[in-house]
Formats: C-alpha cells, sequence, structure tokens
C-alpha cells in the first residue's frame, strides 16, 4: 500500500493514527505558529494592493473544488462589470519569481491550475512564490478585483474577503492537524472566514452548496471536437485523474453508466505519453486540470471533461455587497 492509500485511510477512514504521525502532529503546530509569529507580533505586516483582494482556500490538504470556483468568481465579477485577476503560488511548476502568464501558458514552467485558469477565462493570471507581489502585478495590468486562487494559510497578502471551499464528501476527515490528519489549520479557523463553501453532498448549516456541473467531452488533441458524455455511457474507458480527490472524478464518470478501469496520480503528477498507454482502444477520459498537461501528446482518443461550478445567486450577490464595501475603487457601472 502507497504513503498516499495509507494516509487517506488514516485520515478519512478511521484507520488509527500511527504512533509517528501523532508525533508529528506538535511539530506542524509548531512550524505554523513560527510562520505567523512575525505577523501576529508586528515585525512583519500583511501587504495591501490597490484592489480588493478575495482568499479562495481550503483547510485541508488536498483538492477541494478550488479552482473550479474560482474561475466561476471571474466569470461572475465579469458579468457585474469588474475586471478581475487572478495570483496562485503556482505550485507544480518551476517560476520563482513573480511573472505574468500568456495565453498560451507552459503548466511545467507555471503549474497546472493557474495555466487552466488563464486558458479557460483569459484573465490575466500571476504566479510567484510572493503572493503580495503577484497581485500588485495583476492590478498593474488592469485588474481591480484580486482572486488568490489559494493562500488562505499565507499571510503576506492582506484581503478583504476569505472563502474556504470544503469537500462535502470528506468534510475534515479526523478532524486532526498534518501528518495526523489533513487539516492546515486547527478547525476554528473555518469559523473565522467570510464564506464557506460545500463542493458536493449536503452542506452543513450556514454553508453555501456548489455543483460541479460537466455534461460535455472535449478531446484534448483537438479543441474542436466534442461529444457529449452521455455517449460514453455502457462503454469501457480508462479514467485519469492527478487531483486531491480522484475518487470524485471516477465516481461521477461511473453514476453515468460508465464502465470506468480508474488509474488515480498524486495530486498535480508531471504527465508524460507513457502514462496514458494502457494496452488497448479504449478511450481514455481525463480532468481538464490534468489535460492541461497532456496537450502536446495526447492521442485522438484521449477527452477530458470541463466543469462548472454551480452557486446560488444569493452568494454572488452577497459577495458583490461585501466588495463594494472593502474598496471605494470600482468599475462605474458595478
Amino acid at each position: 500500500m502507497s504513503l498516499a492509500n495509507r494516509l487517506a485511510r488514516v485520515w478519512y477512514d478511521g484507520e488509527p493514527v500511527p504512533f509517528w504521525l501523532a508525533m508529528l502532529e506538535p511539530v506542524y503546530r509548531g512550524l505554523r505558529w513560527l510562520h505567523r509569529l512575525p505577523y501576529k507580533r508586528g515585525w512583519r505586516t500583511a501587504k495591501r494592493v490597490a484592489a480588493p483582494v478575495i482568499v479562495v482556500g481550503n483547510l485541508t490538504a488536498g483538492g477541494s473544488g478550488k479552482t473550479p470556483l474560482a474561475i466561476a468568481l471571474i466569470e461572475a465579477l465579469r458579468a457585474r462589470g469588474f475586471r478581475p485577476g487572478i495570483v496562485s503560488r503556482g505550485y507544480g511548476g518551476t517560476q520563482r519569481a513573480v511573472a505574468m502568464l500568456d495565453d498560451t501558458p507552459d503548466p511545467k514552467r507555471f503549474g497546472d491550475e493557474p495555466s487552466l485558469i488563464r486558458r479557460r477565462t483569459g484573465a490575466p493570471v500571476a504566479v510567484g512564490r510572493d503572493r503580495s507581489e503577484a497581485a500588485a502585478l495583476v492590478v498593474r495590468h488592469g485588474a481591480n478585483v484580486v482572486v488568490a486562487d489559494d493562500g488562505l494559510q499565507n499571510p503576506c497578502l492582506a484581503r478583504d474577503i476569505e472563502i474556504v471551499v470544503i469537500d462535502g464528501q470528506r468534510r475534515f476527515g479526523n478532524e486532526r492537524l498534518l501528518p495526523a490528519g489533513p487539516l492546515r489549520e486547527p478547525m476554528h479557523r473555518a469559523r473565522s472566514v467570510d464564506f464557506r463553501v460545500c463542493n458536493g453532498a449536503r452542506p452543513a448549516p450556514g454553508e453555501i452548496p456548489m455543483k460541479l456541473i460537466g455534461e460535455i467531452a472535449v478531446s484534448v488533441a483537438s479543441a474542436s471536437r466534442t461529444r457529449a458524455l452521455s455517449s460514453f455511457t455502457r462503454q469501457r474507458v480508462h479514467a485519469v485523474a492527478a487531483i486531491g480527490n480522484p475518487s470524485r472524478f471516477f465516481a461521477g464518470l461511473q453514476a453515468r453508466g460508465i464502465d470506468v478501469v480508474p488509474h488515480p496520480f498524486p495530486d498535480h503528477h508531471a504527465f508524460a505519453a507513457s502514462d496514458l498507454a494502457f494496452g488497448d482502444a479504449s478511450p481514455v477520459i481525463m480532468t481538464e486540470k490534468d489535460a492541461i498537461k497532456c496537450l502536446a501528446f495526447a492521442g485522438p482518443d484521449v477527452w477530458c471533461v470541463p466543469v462548472s461550478a454551480e452557486l446560488p445567486s444569493e452568494f454572488i450577490d452577497a459577495l458583490i455587497a461585501r466588495i463594494k464595501s472593502a474598496k471605494p475603487s470600482l468599475p462605474p457601472n458595478a
């Protein structure tokens, strides 16, 4: 059994926490305390940029749906007259200094998530370890609202609104800190954010429901080729996912009656052509985040499923109201 599978059983399936993981939990807690200490003591201050900042993050390690939510927020803000920009650390990429993404970003350099956001939205996207510098850069490129994809635990960037995304299926697991559990921060941190968004399943009281919708499969090799996802029903396919919770993707395909052969990979896996060579003629279906890394070598029967986040209009209204109360520099028609 791989370490990732063992951790998943401990974190989410009720398996007892091994002694060595329990011993490391206070070490992680201490490191988090040291990370925030300079800001708590006033030795360092969070940097503010000339635009409202929305941080979209989570409390748990691994994916929970932050990127689809960030894309949905960009689209909603544009519809209300704003010019949103995105900042990200660019996890999984080689870029360290702050940089803007062009129209055809290389996910090996910039990371899969910011590359996907740039291709999907066309919004200005900046990556870099210093998120405050990245935020200032997208503002200089015309953004008047900044959306930070992840960064809830990074105190260097001052923020006006915090949104935590919760995996509706796995929730917070055993509610312990890393590595004994999946939490990056203690549970009480969820009570301090402005909005809690529940991705899938039934939201708890006070949480905003989010549903991911994906009905169309798109050819990875040629985006102009599409087919209904339902056309794969009763067909054997190789399902590929290198995301925080691959089982959600596999289960979604199985719910449509597709005969799924699952192939989970570690989150942010750097794909090679050999990863998609399964020795038969069955089609391959993968997530859009993974497909962005396979454009150069995907065959004609490799497909991805773009998803869109469905959110209540009341949430968008409340978010816009919070943005307007945060800063005076807003578009005239907002």
